[in-house]
């Protein structure tokens, strides 16, 4: 509770646009944090994918070709959703602070 009533205290006295462009960074930063969360999905169902295809591989060998190249397909599907949010991660980390700063 004192931390915040310090937080406060120095942020009364602080230049509005400092707290602005503050403001933006953190935006930013927790919104590039939250885009790279996105990473997590892909990951466990091309895990899952994988791990079907080896099944039904398993159950009949003569099927390789077609089930290795289905689960190679929708694993590449699946890998955009990762990439889309590595890159939204990464625009708002370097391009999108500089696009919002210059404007204060």
């Amino acid at each position: 509770m004192e931390f915040m009533s310090i937080f406060l205290a120095a942020t009364a006295a602080a230049d509005p646009t400092v707290m602005a462009k503050a403001l933006v960074l953190m935006g930013c930063a927790i919104g590039a944090g939250l885009a790279l969360i996105a990473g997590i999905g892909p990951g466990i169902g091309e895990g899952f994918a994988v791990g079907k295809a080896c099944e039904a591989i398993a159950r009949q060998p003569e099927q390789k070709g077609s089930v290795t190249t289905t689960m190679l397909m929708g694993c590449a599907v699946a890998e955009t959703t990762g990439l889309y949010g590595f890159i939204i991660g990464l625009l708002l980390i370097f391009l999108a602070p500089n696009m919002f700063l210059n404007k204060l």
